[in-house]
């Protein structure tokens, strides 16, 4: 299965590269399937606060089907999703537009459809691609806690391309304005399955100073630990963290361009 992949995902390429989709019905009832939608990719919000997740922000994108063109009358418009086995619908009468959240990271297959009052159905393929932003804070603290990176997607699908880092450690004044306070050593360690380091750098953080690592790991096969080590030193510190699980680009075209 692996292997048709990237046929298939041509071949959704070129379909849902179309302005629409026109039913193959034998019995009349022609339909001519017209979904437009602005973007077909997005990010995914995880916020962090001392080590806890405290917030998940998904990413809307709205379809729309009003410029669809059906002989009989359209008694649904819905968007399937093969991955989970999900749908989501409309009464053509009621609106046009399906407004889909996406919570999870990853490249998403979407059918768009459009059903007549006979049963006639037109469909459109369409692939999404979520990427997962992981904003991390921890404040005051001699122990920085791990922060997890899990870059598997939960539908299964395309693996991540790529995962970007950038890591900022503060050494606040011990008294504001004053200072009194010492020099911190830092290790930052970006650790997988097998607690190996794959990725580490030292630094030594001043007072009322800050330093950052900046890096981009490929291994997007594995969950990693991205970790900050605190060896020697005085001074409670902060941590402000951004990472990014990137997908390749294989997101449909948005209609219109």
């Amino acid at each position: 299965m692996l292997r048709l992949r990237p046929i298939l995902l041509g071949l959704l390429f070129m379909t849902s590269a179309l302005a629409g989709c026109i039913s193959d019905s034998q019995e009349g009832g022609e339909i001519t399937l017209i979904v437009q939608y602005e973007r077909t990719n997005g990010t995914i919000l995880e916020s962090y606060m001392d080590g806890s997740l405290i917030s998940t922000t998904g990413s809307i994108i709205r379809f729309d089907f009003s410029q669809t063109i059906s002989e009989l009358e359209p008694v649904r418009f819905g968007i399937d999703f093969p991955d989970n086995g999900g749908e989501i619908s409309v009464n053509p009468d009621e609106r046009s537009t399906i407004d889909v959240e996406f919570t999870e990271h990853g490249v998403h297959d979407l059918v768009a459809y459009v059903m007549d009052v006979e049963g006639n159905q037109a469909f459109l393929p369409i692939v999404i691609r979520m990427d997962l932003r992981m904003e991390w804070t921890e404040s005051g603290t001699y122990e920085p806690s791990p922060l997890t990176i899990n870059p598997f997607p939960a539908n299964g699908g395309t693996s991540a391309s790529s995962i970007l880092i950038d890591s900022i450690v503060e050494n606040p004044d011990l008294i504001e304005n004053i200072g009194g306070g010492r020099d911190v050593e830092i290790t930052w360690k970006l650790v997988d399955e097998q607690e190996d380091a794959c990725q580490n750098r030292n630094e030594v953080v001043g007072e009322g100073e800050t330093v950052r690592w900046q890096t981009i790991h490929f291994n997007t096969f594995e969950i990693h630990e991205l970790q900050v080590d605190y060896n020697e030193g005085q001074d409670l510190i902060d941590v402000y963290q951004t990472v990014i699980i990137q997908y390749p680009q294989l997101e449909s075209i948005p209609n219109p361009k």
